[in-house]
């Protein structure tokens, strides 16, 4: 399955981005697309919200690894959810949750962000 499908939101001062499907090299452009549009929008905070089916390969993780290095730069705060217990493993083996904080829900994520 290459297909991706990526909704924005603006909750308050928080730019929710919900994503469901694959995210791979293929469709890893998609996101990447998102993500530059709401910086250019100013957007300081942001929410990964994961579909709980949605899967990602090493292609997809050099994408979320891209974003986060580049939020760190633009002073921005990425927070992340829907992760099933294997991608939080693996987002943590790569390094990803020193630039993110992954969160059990979206109510959660937005608290206190």
């Amino acid at each position: 399955m290459n297909n991706i499908k990526i909704s924005t939101n603006k909750k308050g001062e928080v730019s929710v981005v919900y994503i469901k499907g694959d995210i791979t090299t293929l469709t890893g452009g998609t996101l990447e697309d998102t993500y530059q549009k709401i910086s250019v929008d100013g957007a300081k905070k942001i929410l990964l919200c994961f579909d709980r089916e949605s899967y990602i390969n090493s292609g997809g993780i050099a994408v979320l690894i891209g974003a986060a290095a580049e939020s760190r730069k633009q002073g921005q705060k990425i927070r992340i959810t829907g992760l099933s217990d294997h991608f939080q493993k693996i987002f943590n083996m790569v390094g990803l949750t020193k630039y993110t904080e992954i969160f059990a829900s979206e109510e959660a994520a937005m608290k206190d962000f």
